[in-house]
């Protein structure tokens, strides 16, 4: 039987994952920021009792770390990991005022992803060759070049995905296997008052089953939905000058200040 520990896993992809996973028998850890909003999926789960839910914010380190203990301490071997929390916000540099809003992006979407692992990987090193153990980067393929208006959130997924290839490197050999995922245009919460068209945008079920199919395969690196992977290829592979021009005057996000 499966155990899974999710955080961010109150709304989107991460309360999605976790009806999936519930779905399919896995027992839940279920780490957001909001306890009547935990409660009510635990709830709404097969089998509500078996699950744990941790009214966390994901920046607090400490507490972070007691959760994924208490986790291990309830359900002994815990074979996939998730680091999904994540904010999105437009930000501009030339406004002093969006300093903290880059750090409060970094802390969420990168340092937390750090927190979230680190407490697990010494114990699944000592199952990992007899269990299947995954660790699970959310990723986003605003991570693959910067987008205008979006600098802390391209940064902060760039160093996501490269964070879980370091990581990757640094397991092999242990049994436990590293997986990125980079979501395209997900429909959930954080998309929908994106100002801009969102090509390939995907029902976030659909995205799920997807990914649920990546991280029991083990792969390292998988984009979501694979049209996006295609995109992001071409786009890479532009010479700077002709991605500048074409991208220059693209739609933002708007900045926190201005929602």
């Amino acid at each position: 039987m499966k155990t899974v520990f999710i955080t961010g896993a109150s709304s989107g992809i991460g309360a999605a994952l976790a009806r999936a996973y519930a779905e399919q028998g896995a027992t839940l850890g279920l780490l957001a920021r909001r306890q009547e909003v935990l409660e009510e999926l635990r709830q709404s789960l097969p089998d509500p009792g078996k699950h744990h839910i941790y009214a966390v914010d994901v920046t607090d380190h400490a507490a972070l770390s007691k959760a994924a203990t208490d986790f291990m301490q309830a359900v002994g071997q815990v074979n996939v990991v998730i680091a999904n929390a994540g904010i999105s916000v437009g930000t501009l540099s030339e406004y002093a005022d969006d300093i903290q809003v880059f750090d409060s992006v970094l802390q969420t979407n990168l340092m937390a992803t750090v927190a979230t692992f680190s407490p697990f990987i010494n114990p699944m090193k000592t199952y990992a060759q007899s269990a299947d153990c995954r660790l699970v980067g959310i990723g986003s393929v605003a991570g693959i070049r910067g987008l205008p208006g979006a600098g802390a959130y391209c940064a902060s997924k760039a160093a996501v995905i490269s964070y879980c290839e370091s990581l990757r490197v640094e397991l092999r050999g242990s049994g436990i296997q590293v997986v990125t995922i980079a979501p395209g245009y997900i429909d959930t919460p954080m998309t929908r008052g994106n100002p801009y068209p969102m090509p390939f945008l995907m029902p976030v079920q659909a995205f799920c089953q997807a990914a649920l199919k990546a991280i029991a395969s083990g792969s390292s690196y998988r984009v979501i939905p694979w049209q996006m992977g295609v995109v992001a290829k071409l786009l890479r592979s532009l010479p700077n000058w002709l991605y500048d021009a074409a991208f220059a005057r693209a739609a933002r996000k708007p900045r926190a200040s201005d929602q």
